[in-house]
């Protein structure tokens, strides 16, 4: 029998989501079975080819965004909409914690009009399920033009568990979500 958490890669489907700082999100999302790859980018601005620099400066437009990879026979999207709702809080408006900026927003990026149903479907869901104490205000938009991080932004955690961003940000979530 397939074990169906390894498939070739024409059988992985892409999803791309903003939640703060992609370290966070690629750590966290690297854990979850049935994704093979995550990969910390940007997207959703107007400028080709952005740097970090540029990005922090909110003037891009961008996001910090992860992709991932994932194969839809082991790990569905809407499971993976809901570690995205655990994972950071999706009411707060260009913030996450001491991350402040357009480019630290909660968004879905979708890359087919069947992710979009089910996101909007997933985000109604999680605001009217008392969870939250205000209205969520991730942006739902089609995926533009994927820019990958430079690439000591990639596997920053796993580089990098010492460091204190890590240690005090980072797995405090991991521990959180039980992973």
């Amino acid at each position: 029998m397939e074990d169906p958490s390894s498939t070739s890669n024409d059988l992985l489907e892409t999803a791309t989501f903003g939640a703060g700082c992609f370290w966070c999100v690629e750590a966290i999302f690297l854990r979850i079975d049935g994704i093979q790859s995550a990969q910390s980018g940007y997207m959703g601005g107007r400028s080709p080819n952005p740097t970090y620099e540029e990005v922090c400066t909110g003037s891009t437009g961008h996001a910090e965004v992860v992709q991932i990879k994932f194969n839809p026979k082991a790990v569905s999207y809407t499971q993976i909409l809901e570690v995205f709702w655990a994972l950071h809080d999706p009411t707060t408006l260009n913030r996450q914690g001491a991350d402040v900026g357009t480019q630290y927003r909660s968004a879905i990026y979708y890359h087919s009009e069947e992710q979009n149903a089910v996101a909007m479907k997933s985000k109604s869901d999680a605001d009217t399920s008392g969870r939250f104490a205000s209205a969520i205000v991730t942006e739902i938009s089609p995926a533009s033009e994927f820019y990958p991080a430079e690439d000591y932004h990639q596997d920053f955690y796993k580089q990098n568990p010492a460091h204190g961003y890590c240690r005090a940000v980072i797995l405090p979530k991991l521990k959180k979500l039980g992973i």
